[in-house]
């Protein structure tokens, strides 16, 4: 699978989970959002999304999330 039609796979995925999840308004909204504000995911994702979460707590969301939701893992994924 090339980049770009990789790259596309994942813009349509998220796209569609985004519509699924929020709608299609609130997707627009959170998408208007991240671009106006330069939104810095990785940033954010270090100060926010795992605050107060130690390794082996990740590692057990991590573990309980894949096994609710095995659809979402890649068919050419790595599982260690």
């Amino acid at each position: 699978m090339t980049n770009n039609v990789q790259t596309s796979a994942i813009m349509s995925a998220g796209m569609r989970v985004l519509r699924e999840t929020l709608g299609l308004i609130e997707a627009e909204i959170f998408i208007t959002t991240i671009k106006q504000d330069c939104f810095d995911y990785t940033e954010w994702r270090r100060d926010n999304l795992f605050e107060n979460m130690n390794l082996e707590q990740l590692v057990h969301e991590a573990a309980e999330f894949e096994r609710l939701h095995p659809e979402t893992i890649p068919p050419n994924a790595t599982i260690i």
